[in-house]
Formats: structure tokens, sequence, C-alpha cells
């Protein structure tokens, strides 16, 4: 670590309420204070409004749309991240080894939820540990220990003899496998897009639900009451279309679910937020879509009725907390972004850092 002092001055946000934030900060030995250190004399200085390190709680390092990729790759898709401001990751599934990222200190953290668990022939090829029922539960112990306290299922998919999207586990095998998870100290998530996985995934003590495109009416109080949370991805949300339009032709009943689900995405996200439910900010990059959309990903929960500063608790604040994590707090990593202009104003500021700084050095 350098011996180099980083002083950080502006407007230091590290809290939503204006009592958290701060004029300045101090970067000592790669931590945070807000104490002037004696005798400092080799200081760098950066000025602008910052934030800590941002968090996509989707994402998927070590994973293309063919399924694992070599190290070189996922070191690019690690730091284009990084670049775009996202210094702590949520790894949604991946069939990458990625652990030798964290002996990095130039990349972001990652919280890894070990592979995806799918049912047999229900998922990409090449994606996940494709396991039948009475095989779950033993499967997602495997994932629990080798996780970092996440495991990920996939909870629908499409059923090629429905010619629709179908959940793919029976209830009792998933919540065996949610309390396995739960007894060795993981949570619990799940892909789902449709309508029919949600319930028996919720009252079976799921933590979270990832794109929660198929929420409804009658579902959304069970979530809130429950506490639930959702991450949305609606920049992967956004390619339904085009994924709808691919298949019309095999599955029409299939398109048009997804042609639905993709119409109402806005609808639904607002009505989880306004009920309470907890909901983050994941882009689902990895697979198809490309690293660093972070900054889009916000734009789209403010697009869709998210209060802007809520939004910015979204991929901060609140996700850190959720993620147990720290922010910019005494003692802390010095992970944080700076930026020109005030995102709580206008979190489009989030699509251009001035200053990524990581582990207390300034990156790039």
């Amino acid at each position: 670590m350098s011996d180099q002092v980083l002083h950080v001055k502006g407007r230091v946000l590290a809290g939503p309420d204006e009592d958290r934030v701060h004029d300045e900060l101090w970067v000592v030995g790669g931590r945070i204070s807000y104490e002037r250190p004696p005798g400092a004399r080799d200081v760098a200085t950066v000025e602008g409004w910052a934030l800590p390190g941002l968090v996509d709680a989707h994402c998927h390092v070590g994973l293309d749309a063919h399924g694992p990729v070599p190290d070189d790759v996922s070191e690019k898709q690690a730091l284009t991240d990084r670049d775009a401001g996202t210094l702590l990751i949520r790894d949604a599934g991946s069939p990458s080894d990625t652990r030798w990222i964290d002996d990095r200190e130039d990349l972001p953290k990652i919280i890894r939820a070990g592979r995806h668990i799918a049912r047999t022939r229900r998922y990409i090829r090449g994606y996940a540990h494709e396991v039948e029922p009475a095989d779950l539960a033993s499967c997602v112990a495997r994932e629990a220990r080798r996780g970092d306290g996440w495991v990920k299922l996939v909870g629908d998919w499409i059923d090629r003899d429905l010619g629709d999207l179908s959940a793919c586990w029976p209830r009792g095998a998933v919540q065996e496998a949610i309390a396995e998870a739960h007894r060795l100290g993981a949570r619990v998530t799940a892909h789902c897009f449709a309508e029919d996985s949600l319930r028996d995934l919720v009252e079976a003590g799921i933590d979270c639900v990832e794109h929660a495109t198929g929420l409804t009416e009658e579902l959304i109080p069970l979530f809130a009451e429950r506490g639930v949370a959702i991450v949305p991805t609606l920049v992967n949300i956004a390619l339904f279309p085009r994924l709808a339009d691919g298949g019309e032709a095999k599955y029409p009943r299939w398109s048009a679910h997804m042609r639905r689900l993709y119409e109402r995405r806005y609808d639904t996200v607002r009505a989880a937020y306004d009920a309470g439910i907890p909901v983050y900010v994941g882009t689902d990059a990895g697979g198809t879509l490309p690293h660093g959309l972070v900054a889009g990903e916000v734009a789209e929960l403010v697009k869709a009725g998210i209060p802007p500063l809520e939004a910015l608790s979204a991929t901060t604040w609140a996700a850190r907390a959720w993620l147990g994590r720290p922010g910019l707090d005494e003692g802390a990593p010095a992970d944080l972004v700076v930026y020109e202009e005030d995102p709580r104003a206008d979190v489009r500021v989030l699509a251009a850092p001035r200053r990524v700084v990581l582990n207390g050095r300034i990156t790039g």
C-alpha cells in the first residue's frame, strides 16, 4: 500500500442525509479518516462530490454468452466495471473460478454466489449446475460453502413442452434447499422472470429475487411482508422484445409473455418500491450484456419512478449495508468515486467519474 496520503475535499456523501455530508476526508494507509493525519507530507488532493464505490448487485465476472471465460477476459470485465465506478460486485452466478481477483488490489471486491443452480435442460447451456429436485438441497449446500454468503437458483425458465415460462422447482424442494442454505449461513436469490415461481420461493424463505418482472398486485404485499429484496436489472429487461422476436416462430406463447413482462416493467418496479420492497441496482453484466452499465441502471430506476436519491442509495449506501460492506466510514477501506457535479441532483452524473479510488489508490 502506498504511503501517500490522499485528501478528498468538496462534498463527501457518506450517507443520504445532510448530517452525513462532510467537507473532506483523508486516506491514510488505504483507509478513511475524517481527521487530518499529523505530519502528512506527500499529499495528493482530489476535489469534487465523493460517493462510496458503486455496487452492482447482479453482475457476472468470468462469464460470457457461451459460458466460462479465461482469466484475462475476467480481468477486462472487472476493470471495465471498476472504471465505471463499480467497486463492489455481487456476482450472481459464474462458472469461472475468480478467487484470484481477491488478491488484486486494483480490481473490484466481489461477493460470490457460486455457480447458478438450474433444473436439468432448463437454463443456458454451460452456465449452471443442472440437477433434479431430489439433488437440489445437496447442490445448494456445496455452492453455499463455495460462495461468499449467497447461493443463486434459477427459479423459472422456458419449458419447451409447454412453450412458455414455468417454475423449475416443486415447493418442497425449494423449502428444503433454502433451509439448508440458511443453516450454512448463506442467503439465497433466484432468477425469476415469470409469475408462477414467486409465491413458492418467497414462502420458502428466499432472501432476494433477480429481475422480478412477474411481480403482481397479489404478490407485492407478500414480498413486502417478508422483506424480500428485488434486483430488477432493467438494462437487461430492455432486451426482452429482441428475445421475443427471435422466439416468435417456435414459441409464440413465450414470446407474447415476454413482451407483456417488458411492457409493464416500469410499473412493476414502481409498485414494488411504493410497497416498501427493497430495490437494489444490478445490471446482469456478463452473459450477453457488456460490463460497466451501473449508471444506466440507476437512470432506469429513476425512469421507473423511484426518487433519484433512493435510486442512488440503491447502488451506494443502502446496497452496501444490505451486503454487509462499509461505505465512507471512519477506518473503512478507501473505496470511493469522485464526480464533478452533485449526483443527488442528477443521477446521470454517475456515467462520468472524475476519479476512482480503490483501496486508497487512484486508479487508471
